[in-house]
């Protein structure tokens, strides 16, 4: 898949308990699952190091579709530990789908995200590398990180200048009994919009070239320097650059929360990535489907409570970039459930987090 789809912040639930299904996509609330967990299955919505039970901070409806199968009933819940004293930094993604049929049939048209009709991206950092390298101003990429931590939880995100110019409604929907023991936060829905940027439209914010090493070494009596000792020039300026791509793309669309792109290419905020892995299921590799960005914390912060708000300081990350099998597998028993009159599967996928 070339298109990236981004999802924007829409209307605020009446209640965070309230109902919704799985062809909703939201943050926050309680998740709305096709079948009950228990058992063994439990243990996937609980902390492996407290204990305690999994906070759900997006539920995606993510359906498939290619010549070979088509998996309608799909969805992707992301969850975290917000307990305040654990220590864990547990962030925890599971795909839950409907055991495929041999049949292929269209994807349900959604408000939410299909792989129908994407249009390829139009501009990409993976072309002309080496042209976007030079098109980096130093100055700028000074701004760029002081600004870093205002894309955390400090209630500061601007967007060009100014403060965040939509905001979620409020919407209606049925509530939910409840469990006080399941931390839930405050929920709001979503809408999609496709990506486009130029790069023309990118490169006007960075015309002047980036300095070489030679050049800092010429002028290192006028510029600050570095402890040399833990500092290597050329690490730090590929890092640096990663970032200053991720803030582009953050200034560009300054509400996005999601962003989806199946078996596409993840927006990195740091050049050290870890591994997905590969799934434990099949043992295909993973790949990447999507990402959770900063400005999910900023919305959830304003609705958040003071419990809340405590708990939402452990969301101290730059992106969470979600990787899922890439057969988006079905087979094996040990992940099948039975939800009433159809059969499902739940399988954990890789979740890789990126500080600043």
């Amino acid at each position: 898949m070339d298109g990236v789809t981004l999802f924007m912040p829409g209307p605020w639930a009446d209640s965070k308990y309230e109902a919704a299904d799985i062809y909703t996509t939201k943050i926050g609330g309680l998740p709305d699952f096709p079948f009950q967990f228990s058992g063994e299955k439990q243990v996937l919505l609980e902390c492996s190091t407290c204990g305690g039970n999994l906070c759900l901070l997006a539920q995606v409806y993510a359906p498939i579709s290619s010549k070979s199968s088509s998996i309608n009933e799909r969805v992707i819940y992301i969850f975290g530990c917000l307990v305040p004293q654990c220590e864990s930094l547990l962030w925890r993604a599971l795909r839950v789908q409907k055991i495929s049929s041999e049949e292929v049939g269209p994807t349900t048209n959604s408000s939410s995200v299909s792989d129908n009709n994407w249009k390829k991206d139009l501009w990409s950092f993976d072309i002309d590398e080496e042209e976007d390298v030079e098109d980096i101003d130093l100055e700028e990429l000074s701004r760029a990180l002081s600004e870093a931590a205002k894309l955390t939880t400090n209630g500061k995100r601007q967007s060009n200048g100014g403060e965040f110019s939509k905001k979620p409604l409020h919407i209606s929907q049925p509530a939910r009994s409840v469990d006080d023991k399941v931390p839930v936060m405050p929920c709001f829905y979503t809408y999609t919009q496709e990506e486009k940027l130029s790069k023309k439209n990118i490169s006007e914010t960075s015309k002047s070239p980036i300095l070489s090493i030679q050049d800092c070494e010429n002028n290192s009596d006028n510029e600050e320097t570095y402890d040399e000792e833990n500092y290597e020039y050329d690490k730090a300026l590929n890092a640096d650059r990663t970032y200053l791509k991720f803030k582009k793309r953050m200034d560009a669309y300054p509400e996005q929360c999601l962003r989806y792109s199946y078996g596409g290419k993840p927006l990195l905020a740091s050049a050290e990535t870890g591994e997905p892995g590969n799934c434990k299921l099949c043992g295909e590799k993973r790949h990447y489907e999507m990402q959770v960005m900063p400005p999910l914390i900023f919305f959830l912060h304003e609705a958040a409570d003071s419990e809340q708000r405590l708990s939402l300081d452990k969301f101290n990350w730059m992106t969470l970039l979600v990787y899922t099998c890439s057969r988006s597998c079905w087979e094996s028993a040990s992940c099948q459930v039975n939800g009433g009159t159809k059969d499902w599967i739940v399988a954990e996928e890789a979740v890789i987090v990126q500080y600043e």
